[in-house]
């Protein structure tokens, strides 16, 4: 995901993709756990992807454009 198309997003729809970003990677992180994830990076690209929509959440709540 890029940042620029979630800064177009509204609160409502980014708590939305937080929501699917995080049950996704319980999904992986139970793949993993049972030796079914081929592609290890799927994860790590899964927490940036979670810290990415965190920090537009936070910026919409202090109010900072850009």
């Amino acid at each position: 995901m890029k940042a620029q198309e979630l800064r177009q997003k509204d609160m409502a729809d980014l708590k939305k993709v937080l929501l699917d970003l995080v049950q996704e990677g319980f999904k992986l992180r139970m793949r993993h756990g049972t030796g079914q994830l081929a592609k290890h990076d799927l994860i790590q690209k899964n927490r940036r992807n979670i810290a990415r929509v965190n920090t537009l959440l936070r910026e919409k709540q202090l109010g900072v454009t850009r």
